[in-house]
């Protein structure tokens, strides 16, 4: 076996380099034939490149194949770096769209402000929001503008609708306001156009009851509900809401107020709003009294004093038909 190998070997060697060497010297050949500036050698040329390019199709479609295919991926690694930076641009401009959708609501919050009809008399102060109470018991926001500014107590507070409620503490740079929904909130009403007194109540609710009504029956679902300007607690016409009636049948009011989006307040200048300084004259009232003349007591005159003196040292004499001891 390993005889007929080294025989084999011995034949294919010099059979492999007589064909090396006769394509070497093809090649030669043709490079020399190719370089020949000759019509006759460049008609040859065209003869062999038109009788042998198009046979050789079917071997350049494997490398036309990979090299559409390198110019595919590439095209596709920029496409694929453009779509990662329009996703940038594209979150930066989410988050601009967030920032100029908020500010558009506050601007029109703010046009809503300054489109509330007012009486001419009454000035305001604008205040920002700044945080609430955040408890079920209470219902109250906290502003920014406060004593500095001129706030006092009592004073009433909107927003681009309609009435919020009323100053209830007045700090240094701060202000506390009690909504109408708080259960602490009373005020006096009037439901229009049938010119029904009546008492705004809070119950924690976005829904406050329409209390002590002078006639019911007058009173419709829809009707205008505005502050009346008794007790010289709020300016009379401020918008309050409209009446709606609750499923236990009770009269209740839809604030106009949004108190879900509440940013802004405006603080009213209300002349009829007076500091309280003596808080026991809500109780005993003494202002504008006249002072009470003794009245006439029938029977007899006490004793004088010395008199009652005398008596408490005398020893006691008991009366007729009591024996003594």
């Amino acid at each position: 076996m390993a005889r007929e190998r080294d025989r084999g070997e011995e034949f294919t060697k010099p059979l492999r380099r007589l064909l090396v060497g006769l394509m070497v010297l093809g090649c030669l050949a043709l490079f020399l034939v190719w370089r020949i500036d000759s019509p006759r050698v460049e008609r040859l040329r065209a003869q062999v490149v038109d009788a042998v390019v198009p046979r050789l199709d079917w071997m350049m479609a494997p490398v036309t194949g990979l090299v559409k295919l390198a110019e595919d991926f590439r095209s596709y690694d920029r496409i694929h770096e453009q779509n990662l930076e329009l996703r940038r641009e594209l979150q930066q401009m989410t988050v601009w769209r967030e920032a100029a959708l908020r500010l558009e609501q506050e601007n029109a919050k703010l046009r809503d402000l300054n489109n509330v009809s007012l009486d001419p008399a009454l000035t305001y102060i604008t205040g920002t929001v700044m945080a609430d109470s955040g408890s079920p018991f209470r219902q109250s926001v906290l502003l920014n503008v406060g004593g500095r500014d001129g706030i006092i107590d009592g004073w009433p507070t909107m927003d681009g609708m309609g009435l919020v409620g009323r100053i209830s503490g007045v700090g240094e740079k701060t202000s506390r306001v009690i909504l109408l929904t708080d259960t602490s909130s009373r005020i006096p009403v009037t439901v229009e156009p049938s010119e029904q007194k009546a008492i705004l109540t809070g119950d924690n609710s976005f829904y406050p009851l329409l209390d002590f009504v002078e006639n019911r029956d007058a009173v419709r679902p829809g009707d205008r509900v505005v502050t009346a300007g008794d007790g010289a607690l709020f300016p009379a016409g401020l918008l309050v809401g409209r009446v709606a009636q609750g499923t236990d049948g009770r009269l209740r009011l839809r604030l106009a107020a949004d108190y879900e989006q509440l940013e802004f307040v405006r603080v009213l200048r209300s002349p009829l709003v007076e500091s309280i300084a003596d808080p026991g004259g809500l109780i005993v009232p003494t202002a504008g009294l006249e002072p009470v003349e003794p009245q006439e007591v029938y029977g007899p005159p006490p004793p004088p004093p010395d008199l009652l003196a005398g008596t408490a040292a005398a020893p006691a004499t008991p009366p007729e038909g009591v024996p003594s001891d």
